[in-house]
Protein backbone atom coordinates (compact mmCIF):
# COMPACT_ATOMS: atom_id res chain seq x y z
CA UNK A 1 0.00 0.00 0.00
CA UNK A 2 2.78 2.43 0.95
CA UNK A 3 4.55 1.76 -2.36
CA UNK A 4 1.51 2.59 -4.48
CA UNK A 5 0.70 5.72 -2.48
CA UNK A 6 4.20 7.20 -2.63
CA UNK A 7 4.49 6.46 -6.36
CA UNK A 8 1.04 7.90 -7.08
CA UNK A 9 1.71 11.10 -5.14
CA UNK A 10 5.14 11.42 -6.75
CA UNK A 11 3.78 11.07 -10.30
CA UNK A 12 0.85 13.36 -9.50
CA UNK A 13 3.13 16.13 -8.22
CA UNK A 14 5.34 15.76 -11.31
CA UNK A 15 2.34 16.03 -13.61
CA UNK A 16 1.36 19.41 -12.17
CA UNK A 17 4.80 20.70 -13.15
CA UNK A 18 6.68 20.63 -9.84
CA UNK A 19 10.48 20.19 -9.93
CA UNK A 20 11.77 16.67 -9.35
CA UNK A 21 13.23 17.52 -5.93
CA UNK A 22 9.92 18.95 -4.71
CA UNK A 23 8.05 15.89 -5.98
CA UNK A 24 10.40 13.55 -4.13
CA UNK A 25 10.17 15.49 -0.85
CA UNK A 26 6.39 16.02 -0.95
CA UNK A 27 5.58 12.39 -1.77
CA UNK A 28 7.99 11.12 0.90
CA UNK A 29 6.73 13.59 3.50
CA UNK A 30 3.10 12.73 2.81
CA UNK A 31 3.70 9.00 3.33
CA UNK A 32 5.84 9.50 6.45
CA UNK A 33 3.32 11.81 8.13
CA UNK A 34 -0.09 10.46 7.09
CA UNK A 35 0.59 6.73 6.68
CA UNK A 36 3.60 5.84 8.80
CA UNK A 37 2.93 8.52 11.46
CA UNK A 38 6.61 9.43 11.63
CA UNK A 39 7.49 13.06 12.45
CA UNK A 40 8.44 15.01 9.32
CA UNK A 41 11.62 16.15 11.08
CA UNK A 42 12.92 12.62 10.49
CA UNK A 43 12.83 13.34 6.76
CA UNK A 44 15.00 16.44 7.21
CA UNK A 45 17.44 14.46 9.34
CA UNK A 46 17.55 11.67 6.76
CA UNK A 47 18.15 14.14 3.92
CA UNK A 48 21.04 15.73 5.80
CA UNK A 49 22.73 12.49 6.80
CA UNK A 50 22.43 11.12 3.26
CA UNK A 51 24.57 13.92 1.84
CA UNK A 52 26.89 14.19 4.84
CA UNK A 53 29.70 12.42 3.01
CA UNK A 54 33.25 13.48 2.17
CA UNK A 55 32.88 12.05 -1.34
CA UNK A 56 29.94 14.36 -2.08
CA UNK A 57 32.28 17.34 -1.67
CA UNK A 58 33.38 16.53 -5.21
CA UNK A 59 30.03 17.79 -6.52
CA UNK A 60 30.39 21.53 -5.65
CA UNK A 61 34.06 21.55 -6.65
CA UNK A 62 33.41 20.00 -10.08
CA UNK A 63 30.52 22.43 -10.52
CA UNK A 64 32.83 25.29 -9.61
CA UNK A 65 35.53 24.05 -12.00
CA UNK A 66 33.03 23.97 -14.86
CA UNK A 67 31.71 27.44 -13.97
CA UNK A 68 35.24 28.90 -13.88
CA UNK A 69 36.11 27.30 -17.21
CA UNK A 70 32.89 28.52 -18.85
CA UNK A 71 33.33 32.10 -17.59
CA UNK A 72 37.02 32.09 -18.48
CA UNK A 73 36.58 31.84 -22.24
CA UNK A 74 37.06 28.08 -22.54
CA UNK A 75 33.83 27.44 -24.45
CA UNK A 76 34.85 29.64 -27.38
CA UNK A 77 38.28 28.03 -27.63
CA UNK A 78 36.81 24.54 -27.55
CA UNK A 79 34.35 25.47 -30.31
CA UNK A 80 37.23 26.90 -32.38
CA UNK A 81 39.25 23.70 -31.95
CA UNK A 82 36.26 21.51 -32.85
CA UNK A 83 35.61 23.70 -35.88
CA UNK A 84 39.19 23.24 -37.06
CA UNK A 85 38.84 19.47 -36.65
CA UNK A 86 35.46 18.78 -38.27
CA UNK A 87 34.09 22.09 -39.55
CA UNK A 88 34.89 21.26 -43.17
CA UNK A 89 32.78 18.08 -43.10
CA UNK A 90 29.20 17.96 -44.37
CA UNK A 91 27.01 19.64 -41.78
CA UNK A 92 30.09 21.39 -40.44
CA UNK A 93 28.51 23.39 -37.62
CA UNK A 94 26.44 20.41 -36.46
CA UNK A 95 29.65 18.36 -36.34
CA UNK A 96 31.31 21.15 -34.37
CA UNK A 97 28.49 21.00 -31.80
CA UNK A 98 28.80 17.24 -31.31
CA UNK A 99 32.59 17.31 -30.97
CA UNK A 100 32.47 20.39 -28.71
CA UNK A 101 29.99 18.55 -26.50
CA UNK A 102 32.53 15.78 -25.90
CA UNK A 103 35.29 18.25 -25.06
CA UNK A 104 33.14 20.39 -22.77
CA UNK A 105 31.75 17.30 -21.03
CA UNK A 106 35.31 16.61 -19.89
CA UNK A 107 35.23 19.95 -18.06
CA UNK A 108 31.70 20.36 -16.74
CA UNK A 109 30.47 16.98 -15.42
CA UNK A 110 26.90 18.00 -16.18
CA UNK A 111 24.63 17.51 -19.19
CA UNK A 112 22.72 20.74 -18.50
CA UNK A 113 25.94 22.77 -18.22
CA UNK A 114 27.30 21.23 -21.43
CA UNK A 115 24.05 21.91 -23.28
CA UNK A 116 23.81 25.49 -22.03
CA UNK A 117 27.43 26.35 -22.80
CA UNK A 118 27.47 24.89 -26.32
CA UNK A 119 23.94 26.08 -27.08
CA UNK A 120 24.67 29.67 -26.12
CA UNK A 121 27.72 29.67 -28.37
CA UNK A 122 26.36 27.80 -31.40
CA UNK A 123 22.60 27.90 -31.92
CA UNK A 124 22.40 31.46 -33.26
CA UNK A 125 25.44 30.84 -35.46
CA UNK A 126 23.84 27.70 -36.92
CA UNK A 127 20.61 29.58 -37.63
CA UNK A 128 22.54 32.38 -39.35
CA UNK A 129 24.26 29.81 -41.60
CA UNK A 130 20.95 28.35 -42.80
CA UNK A 131 20.41 25.48 -40.36
CA UNK A 132 16.87 25.07 -39.07
CA UNK A 133 16.57 26.44 -35.56
CA UNK A 134 14.73 23.36 -34.27
CA UNK A 135 17.43 21.16 -35.80
CA UNK A 136 20.15 23.26 -34.19
CA UNK A 137 18.42 22.94 -30.82
CA UNK A 138 18.13 19.16 -31.26
CA UNK A 139 21.83 18.78 -32.13
CA UNK A 140 22.85 20.77 -29.05
CA UNK A 141 20.52 18.83 -26.73
CA UNK A 142 21.79 15.50 -28.05
CA UNK A 143 25.43 16.63 -27.70
CA UNK A 144 24.76 17.52 -24.08
CA UNK A 145 23.93 13.93 -23.15
CA UNK A 146 27.61 12.99 -22.95
CA UNK A 147 28.02 15.57 -20.18
CA UNK A 148 27.25 12.97 -17.50
CA UNK A 149 29.12 10.11 -19.20
CA UNK A 150 32.57 11.50 -19.98
CA UNK A 151 34.43 12.25 -16.72
CA UNK A 152 34.38 14.13 -14.48
CA UNK A 153 30.72 13.12 -14.19
CA UNK A 154 28.60 14.34 -11.27
CA UNK A 155 26.21 11.41 -11.74
CA UNK A 156 29.07 8.92 -11.53
CA UNK A 157 30.22 10.55 -8.30
CA UNK A 158 26.71 10.01 -6.91
CA UNK A 159 26.68 6.38 -8.06
CA UNK A 160 30.13 5.79 -6.61
CA UNK A 161 29.01 7.07 -3.20
CA UNK A 162 25.74 5.10 -3.16
CA UNK A 163 27.29 1.88 -4.51
CA UNK A 164 30.53 2.26 -2.52
CA UNK A 165 32.38 1.83 -5.79
CA UNK A 166 35.66 3.36 -6.99
CA UNK A 167 34.90 6.78 -8.47
CA UNK A 168 38.23 6.70 -10.33
CA UNK A 169 37.29 3.42 -12.04
CA UNK A 170 33.87 4.84 -12.90
CA UNK A 171 35.51 7.88 -14.48
CA UNK A 172 37.68 5.61 -16.64
CA UNK A 173 34.63 3.54 -17.59
CA UNK A 174 32.89 6.63 -18.93
CA UNK A 175 35.50 7.62 -21.51
CA UNK A 176 34.91 5.07 -24.27
CA UNK A 177 31.06 5.01 -24.03
CA UNK A 178 31.01 8.83 -24.08
CA UNK A 179 33.26 9.01 -27.12
CA UNK A 180 31.21 6.36 -28.94
CA UNK A 181 28.04 8.34 -28.18
CA UNK A 182 29.60 11.55 -29.51
CA UNK A 183 30.96 9.95 -32.68
CA UNK A 184 27.64 8.21 -33.38
CA UNK A 185 25.93 11.60 -33.32
CA UNK A 186 28.52 12.87 -35.81
CA UNK A 187 27.43 10.07 -38.15
CA UNK A 188 23.79 11.15 -37.81
CA UNK A 189 24.83 14.75 -38.51
CA UNK A 190 26.55 13.63 -41.71
CA UNK A 191 23.53 11.84 -43.18
CA UNK A 192 21.10 14.62 -42.22
CA UNK A 193 23.49 17.21 -43.69
CA UNK A 194 23.70 15.29 -46.96
CA UNK A 195 19.92 15.08 -47.14
CA UNK A 196 19.36 18.77 -46.35
CA UNK A 197 22.45 20.11 -48.11
CA UNK A 198 24.09 21.54 -45.00
CA UNK A 199 27.61 22.25 -46.23
CA UNK A 200 30.89 22.34 -44.36
CA UNK A 201 32.61 25.53 -43.32
CA UNK A 202 36.04 26.29 -44.82
CA UNK A 203 38.71 23.69 -45.52
CA UNK A 204 40.69 21.30 -43.37
CA UNK A 205 44.04 22.80 -42.36
CA UNK A 206 46.61 21.13 -40.15
CA UNK A 207 48.17 24.49 -39.31
CA UNK A 208 44.87 25.97 -38.17
CA UNK A 209 44.04 22.81 -36.21
CA UNK A 210 47.38 23.00 -34.42
CA UNK A 211 46.91 26.69 -33.61
CA UNK A 212 43.38 26.02 -32.30
CA UNK A 213 44.70 23.13 -30.22
CA UNK A 214 47.38 25.32 -28.65
CA UNK A 215 44.75 27.92 -27.76
CA UNK A 216 42.67 25.42 -25.78
CA UNK A 217 45.48 23.13 -24.62
CA UNK A 218 45.38 24.28 -21.00
CA UNK A 219 41.64 23.67 -20.79
CA UNK A 220 41.89 20.18 -22.31
CA UNK A 221 44.65 19.35 -19.85
CA UNK A 222 42.24 19.37 -16.91
CA UNK A 223 40.77 15.85 -17.44
CA UNK A 224 44.31 14.47 -17.72
CA UNK A 225 45.25 16.14 -14.45
CA UNK A 226 42.19 14.66 -12.72
CA UNK A 227 42.64 11.09 -13.96
CA UNK A 228 46.43 11.19 -13.77
CA UNK A 229 46.36 12.57 -10.24
CA UNK A 230 43.91 9.93 -9.04
CA UNK A 231 45.80 6.97 -10.50
CA UNK A 232 49.18 8.45 -9.74
CA UNK A 233 48.22 8.41 -6.07
CA UNK A 234 48.61 12.19 -5.79
CA UNK A 235 45.07 12.86 -4.62
CA UNK A 236 41.69 11.20 -4.10
CA UNK A 237 38.74 11.73 -6.49
CA UNK A 238 37.26 14.24 -4.04
CA UNK A 239 40.54 16.11 -3.74
CA UNK A 240 40.85 16.06 -7.54
CA UNK A 241 37.63 18.07 -7.72
CA UNK A 242 39.16 20.79 -5.54
CA UNK A 243 42.29 20.74 -7.70
CA UNK A 244 40.10 21.09 -10.80
CA UNK A 245 38.31 24.11 -9.31
CA UNK A 246 41.59 25.86 -8.47
CA UNK A 247 43.00 24.96 -11.87
CA UNK A 248 39.89 26.31 -13.63
CA UNK A 249 40.15 29.61 -11.78
CA UNK A 250 43.88 29.89 -12.51
CA UNK A 251 43.44 29.19 -16.23
CA UNK A 252 40.56 31.64 -16.57
CA UNK A 253 42.30 34.46 -14.68
CA UNK A 254 46.00 34.15 -15.51
CA UNK A 255 46.28 32.17 -18.75
CA UNK A 256 43.25 33.17 -20.81
CA UNK A 257 42.71 36.32 -18.72
CA UNK A 258 38.98 36.48 -19.41
CA UNK A 259 37.86 35.68 -15.86
CA UNK A 260 37.93 38.90 -13.84
CA UNK A 261 37.79 39.42 -10.10
CA UNK A 262 34.38 41.08 -10.50
CA UNK A 263 33.09 37.84 -12.12
CA UNK A 264 33.99 35.67 -9.12
CA UNK A 265 30.83 36.34 -7.03
CA UNK A 266 28.59 35.53 -10.00
CA UNK A 267 30.51 32.33 -10.76
CA UNK A 268 30.39 31.23 -7.11
CA UNK A 269 26.65 31.91 -6.95
CA UNK A 270 26.04 29.92 -10.15
CA UNK A 271 28.01 26.94 -8.85
CA UNK A 272 26.31 27.16 -5.45
CA UNK A 273 22.83 27.18 -7.01
CA UNK A 274 23.62 24.20 -9.24
CA UNK A 275 25.11 22.28 -6.32
CA UNK A 276 22.15 23.07 -4.07
CA UNK A 277 19.67 21.78 -6.64
CA UNK A 278 21.60 18.54 -7.12
CA UNK A 279 22.10 17.87 -3.42
CA UNK A 280 18.45 18.67 -2.64
CA UNK A 281 17.42 16.11 -5.27
CA UNK A 282 19.90 13.56 -3.90
CA UNK A 283 18.64 14.09 -0.32
CA UNK A 284 14.99 13.80 -1.38
CA UNK A 285 15.74 10.72 -3.47
CA UNK A 286 17.48 9.10 -0.51
CA UNK A 287 14.37 9.50 1.68
CA UNK A 288 12.20 8.26 -1.20
CA UNK A 289 14.44 5.19 -1.62
CA UNK A 290 14.52 4.61 2.15
CA UNK A 291 10.73 4.38 2.24
CA UNK A 292 10.70 1.98 -0.71
CA UNK A 293 13.37 -0.13 0.99
CA UNK A 294 11.34 -0.35 4.20
CA UNK A 295 8.38 -1.41 2.06
CA UNK A 296 10.59 -4.29 0.80
CA UNK A 297 10.48 -3.08 -2.79
CA UNK A 298 14.13 -4.06 -3.45
CA UNK A 299 13.49 -7.58 -2.17
CA UNK A 300 10.31 -7.97 -4.22
CA UNK A 301 11.81 -6.50 -7.38
CA UNK A 302 14.94 -8.62 -6.99
CA UNK A 303 12.82 -11.74 -6.56
CA UNK A 304 10.84 -10.76 -9.65
CA UNK A 305 13.95 -10.37 -11.78
CA UNK A 306 15.38 -13.68 -10.53
CA UNK A 307 12.08 -15.43 -11.28
CA UNK A 308 12.11 -14.04 -14.81
CA UNK A 309 15.70 -14.87 -15.70
CA UNK A 310 19.06 -16.00 -14.41
CA UNK A 311 20.84 -14.62 -17.48
CA UNK A 312 22.93 -11.49 -16.86
CA UNK A 313 22.25 -10.25 -20.41
CA UNK A 314 18.48 -10.58 -20.07
CA UNK A 315 18.67 -8.91 -16.66
CA UNK A 316 20.61 -5.99 -18.16
CA UNK A 317 18.03 -5.66 -20.94
CA UNK A 318 15.26 -5.46 -18.33
CA UNK A 319 17.29 -2.91 -16.37
CA UNK A 320 17.79 -0.86 -19.54
CA UNK A 321 14.05 -0.80 -20.17
CA UNK A 322 13.36 0.19 -16.56
CA UNK A 323 15.97 2.97 -16.56
CA UNK A 324 14.87 4.31 -19.95
CA UNK A 325 11.37 4.60 -18.52
CA UNK A 326 12.59 6.23 -15.31
CA UNK A 327 14.71 8.62 -17.37
CA UNK A 328 11.54 10.04 -18.88
CA UNK A 329 10.30 11.00 -15.40
CA UNK A 330 13.21 11.86 -13.11
CA UNK A 331 16.72 13.23 -13.51
CA UNK A 332 19.85 11.13 -13.44
CA UNK A 333 21.09 11.80 -9.89
CA UNK A 334 17.70 11.05 -8.35
CA UNK A 335 17.32 7.86 -10.36
CA UNK A 336 20.79 6.66 -9.29
CA UNK A 337 20.05 7.20 -5.59
CA UNK A 338 16.67 5.45 -5.80
CA UNK A 339 17.49 2.55 -8.11
CA UNK A 340 21.07 1.57 -7.20
CA UNK A 341 20.26 0.03 -3.78
CA UNK A 342 17.44 -1.92 -5.44
CA UNK A 343 19.19 -3.26 -8.53
CA UNK A 344 22.88 -3.45 -7.64
CA UNK A 345 22.56 -6.44 -5.23
CA UNK A 346 20.79 -8.42 -7.96
CA UNK A 347 23.45 -7.42 -10.49
CA UNK A 348 26.23 -8.52 -8.13
CA UNK A 349 24.51 -11.86 -7.51
CA UNK A 350 24.60 -12.45 -11.28
CA UNK A 351 28.31 -11.68 -11.48
CA UNK A 352 27.94 -8.27 -13.15
CA UNK A 353 30.83 -5.88 -12.48
CA UNK A 354 29.61 -2.91 -10.38
CA UNK A 355 31.71 -0.45 -12.42
CA UNK A 356 30.18 -1.71 -15.67
CA UNK A 357 26.71 -1.64 -14.12
CA UNK A 358 27.22 1.95 -13.02
CA UNK A 359 28.43 3.01 -16.45
CA UNK A 360 25.44 1.36 -18.14
CA UNK A 361 23.10 3.08 -15.68
CA UNK A 362 24.63 6.46 -16.46
CA UNK A 363 24.42 5.93 -20.25
CA UNK A 364 20.74 5.00 -19.84
CA UNK A 365 20.05 8.09 -17.78
CA UNK A 366 22.03 10.28 -20.17
CA UNK A 367 19.59 9.22 -22.90
CA UNK A 368 16.83 10.26 -20.50
CA UNK A 369 18.14 13.83 -20.78
CA UNK A 370 16.53 14.06 -24.24
CA UNK A 371 13.35 12.06 -23.63
CA UNK A 372 10.12 13.82 -22.60
CA UNK A 373 8.45 14.73 -20.34
CA UNK A 374 11.42 15.44 -18.04
CA UNK A 375 14.27 15.65 -20.55
CA UNK A 376 16.50 18.23 -18.92
CA UNK A 377 18.49 19.06 -22.06
CA UNK A 378 15.25 19.66 -23.96
CA UNK A 379 14.18 22.29 -21.43
CA UNK A 380 17.61 23.94 -21.55
CA UNK A 381 17.64 24.38 -25.34
CA UNK A 382 13.97 25.35 -25.34
CA UNK A 383 14.74 28.18 -22.92
CA UNK A 384 17.71 29.29 -25.05
CA UNK A 385 15.84 29.24 -28.36
CA UNK A 386 12.22 29.86 -27.39
CA UNK A 387 11.20 26.85 -29.49
CA UNK A 388 8.54 24.50 -28.15
CA UNK A 389 9.77 21.13 -26.93
CA UNK A 390 7.49 19.21 -29.33
CA UNK A 391 9.29 20.78 -32.33
CA UNK A 392 12.67 19.87 -30.88
CA UNK A 393 11.55 16.28 -30.22
CA UNK A 394 10.70 15.77 -33.91
CA UNK A 395 14.26 16.68 -34.86
CA UNK A 396 15.92 14.73 -32.06
CA UNK A 397 14.43 11.31 -32.92
CA UNK A 398 17.39 10.18 -35.15
CA UNK A 399 19.84 11.00 -32.33
CA UNK A 400 17.69 9.16 -29.81
CA UNK A 401 17.62 6.06 -32.01
CA UNK A 402 21.38 5.98 -32.54
CA UNK A 403 22.01 6.46 -28.81
CA UNK A 404 19.73 3.51 -28.10
CA UNK A 405 21.77 1.46 -30.58
CA UNK A 406 24.95 2.47 -28.71
CA UNK A 407 23.33 1.38 -25.44
CA UNK A 408 22.55 -2.06 -26.88
CA UNK A 409 26.13 -2.38 -28.15
CA UNK A 410 27.62 -1.46 -24.77
CA UNK A 411 25.25 -3.84 -22.97
CA UNK A 412 26.33 -6.82 -25.09
CA UNK A 413 30.04 -6.00 -25.01
CA UNK A 414 31.03 -5.11 -21.41
CA UNK A 415 34.71 -5.35 -22.34
CA UNK A 416 34.39 -2.09 -24.29
CA UNK A 417 33.31 -0.18 -21.18
CA UNK A 418 35.73 -1.96 -18.86
CA UNK A 419 38.77 -1.71 -21.14
CA UNK A 420 40.27 1.37 -19.48
CA UNK A 421 39.38 0.42 -15.87
CA UNK A 422 40.96 -3.00 -16.42
CA UNK A 423 44.00 -1.45 -18.08
CA UNK A 424 44.63 1.41 -15.65
CA UNK A 425 42.37 0.81 -12.67
CA UNK A 426 43.02 -0.82 -9.34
Amino acid sequence: MVTWVILSVFIGVLLVGAPIGVALVLSSGAVLYFMLHIPVVVMAQRMFTSIDSFSYMAVPFFMLAGAFMSAGGVTRRIVDFASALVGAMAGGLAQVVSVSGMFFAALSGSSAATTAAIGSAMIDEMENRGYGKAFAAAVVAAAGTVGIVIPPSITMVVYGVVAECSIGDLFLAGFIPGIIMGLSMCVVNYFIAKKRNYRGEGTMSLDETWRAFKRCFWALLMPAIIIGGIYGGIFTPTESAAVAAVYGAFIGMFVYRELKWRDIPKVLLKAAMSTTMIMFVVGGANVFGWILTNAQVPHKLGALFVSITSSPVVFLILVNLLLLFLGTLINASAAVVIVTPILLPVALSMGIDPVFFGAIMVVNLAIGCITPPVGLDLFVVSSITGISIDRIIKEIVPYLLVLLAVLVFLTYFPSVTLFLPNLLGS
